[in-house]
This record gives C-alpha cells, sequence and structure tokens, in this order.
C-alpha cells in the first residue's frame, strides 16, 4: 500500500492541475461581461462641462428656426431622430470647444445606398458638418462617410463600429478669427471617432453644405434629420478659454 499511494499521487497531479485551469478559466469568461459593460460606461463629463444631453431631457435644445421644444422622442436614454420632424440645435452657442457625444445608426437593407445608411450629422457652430452614417466595413471616399467633415475630408482611418453599436465622436474645435468683419484664421478641428484620431487639426476654409455661412458670432451644436433613426446621447460640451 505504501508503495502504491505516490504512483496514484502522480496520476491524480495531472488531473488537479487542469481542474484549477478550467476554474481559472471560467472565472475569466464570467468576468468578461462585466469588463465590458464597465467599458460601454461614459466618462464622466469635466467639471466645467455643460451637459446637453443627459438621457432624461431636452431642455437645452430647440427645434431648428423656432423657440418650440424638439419632437424627437427620447427612448432608453437616447435622443432619437424623428424623421420628418426636422433638425435640434442647441439654445446655448460656443466659440472654441470640446464637444462629446455617442451615436447609434440603425441597421439598413443590404442593397441600401450608401447615403441612406443611418445617416445623420453634427454640425459645429451650426456651419460644419461632421457626419454620421453606417459605415462599417466599407471603403471611405467621397469625403461623405462617417467621419468625413462633410465635403472637406474623409476620415484618415475607418473607425466605424457595426450598426446598432454605439460609438462615440470626441471634437476639438477652434472657431475661425475675424477682425473688424474680416476673417484672419480658418476654424480647425480635430476628431477622435472610438478613441482613434481621424482629423488631427483640419483647416476648415468654408461652412459645410447645408451649413450657416461663417461669422464672427458663436453657433450652436446642431443634429440632422435626414429620415434616418439615428440615436444621440452622453452629449456635452466644454467651452474653451
Amino acid at each position: 500500500m505504501t508503495n502504491r499511494l505516490p504512483g496514484v499521487a502522480r496520476l491524480l497531479l495531472p488531473l488537479l492541475a487542469m481542474l484549477a485551469l478550467g476554474l481559472a478559466l471560467a472565472g475569466s469568461t464570467a468576468s468578461t461581461p462585466a469588463a465590458t459593460m464597465a467599458a460601454d460606461q461614459p466618462a464622466a463629463p469635466p467639471p466645467n462641462a455643460i451637459v446637453l444631453f443627459d438621457g432624461t431631457s431636452t431642455a437645452a435644445w430647440r427645434q431648428l428656426g423656432g423657440a418650440e421644444p424638439i419632437c424627437w422622442p427620447i427612448v432608453e436614454g437616447a435622443l432619437v431622430v424623428r424623421g420628418g420632424r426636422g433638425d435640434v440645435r442647441t439654445i446655448e452657442t460656443f466659440g472654441d470647444f470640446r464637444l462629446h457625444l455617442e451615436f447609434w445608426s440603425p441597421a439598413s437593407p443590404a442593397d441600401a445606398a450608401e447615403q441612406g445608411r443611418g445617416n445623420s450629422g453634427v454640425y459645429l457652430q451650426q456651419r460644419y458638418e461632421l457626419q454620421v452614417l453606417d459605415s462599417f466595413g466599407r471603403a471611405l471616399g467621397g469625403q461623405d462617410d462617417a467621419g468625413a467633415v462633410y465635403g472637406v475630408k474623409d476620415a484618415d482611418v475607418n473607425a466605424a463600429g457595426p450598426a446598432e453599436t454605439w460609438q462615440r465622436y470626441d471634437v476639438t474645435f477652434r472657431a475661425a478669427r475675424w477682425s473688424s468683419g474680416v476673417k484672419t484664421a480658418p476654424a480647425r478641428v480635430s476628431v477622435l471617432w472610438n478613441d482613434v484620431l481621424v482629423h488631427d487639426d483640419v483647416e476648415l476654409p468654408s461652412s459645410t453644405a447645408g451649413g450657416e455661412a461663417e461669422g464672427p458670432e458663436p453657433g450652436p451644436i446642431l443634429l440632422q434629420d435626414h429620415g434616418d433613426p439615428v440615436r444621440y446621447r452622453h452629449i456635452w460640451i466644454e467651452p474653451l478659454p
């Protein structure tokens, strides 16, 4: 008996090691959903940021061209474009700023036209459009895909996530400079798309298509109604000196 126990122990040791490894892997797998959920939580806005949409109130917004409260509904904490009801803009206007927002483009039929795939846009100062579109897995071109400064420049990298997943833009904007009614320096913009730098201090020579004419006065943030039920959430802006 005393001679057989060491042999049994030697047989059991590999089995015990495999069991321990399996338990460790199971523990790692079980923690993945929690880690994913944590990563999906937005960072808190900076202390001096202005929260434009917190998932509960549209008080910071008005319909474009009027003083009426907006017609876009809030669904599961997100502001949803209601096709045909028109663009919405912030009540406040801004000069230089950092802007954070998250967007969600709906899935589209495989044969949908490029510009019919979850189309919307974010207009900086109501003048310069940053395109919102479902461009996942597509080659960028034409200065009108997701991440493009519309009509000016495509994103340097296609950082798109799949349709119906939340994505984010982090924008640093420097307004055009003016002196006695004359523009002395163009507006400039840098954009992180899902934490990937896709525009680095890009010059904006003029307002983009559909934008208001340039001028020395600050302007609002505008969200475009292009007919598709795009969603927005976690919108805040940090004015810069």
